[in-house]
């Protein structure tokens, strides 16, 4: 991560966008103390609607039901 000082970062803020926008976070300091860090801007996401799957899948009833030559494989081990 490159650490540019905040009067540098004044006279190079177009270069410094570019790094940040292509992958490169660039962390921002007065006085060698870190203050920000610049990073590419990612778009926020709709949240992804919960089941627009229901009626496609069916689980059947027995679908808990222990099965018993995985039980007997614990028993003998």
């Amino acid at each position: 991560m490159k650490v540019i000082n905040v009067q540098e970062a004044k006279t190079q803020l177009s270069r410094l966008i570019d790094l940040a926008a292509s992958g490169e976070p660039v962390l921002l300091a007065k006085h060698g103390k870190p203050l920000a860090k610049l990073t590419a801007y990612e778009p926020e996401r709709d949240p992804r609607p919960l089941g627009g799957l229901e009626g496609l899948i069916r689980i059947s009833d027995d679908f808990d039901d222990e099965d018993p030559r995985i039980g007997a494989l614990f028993e003998n081990a």
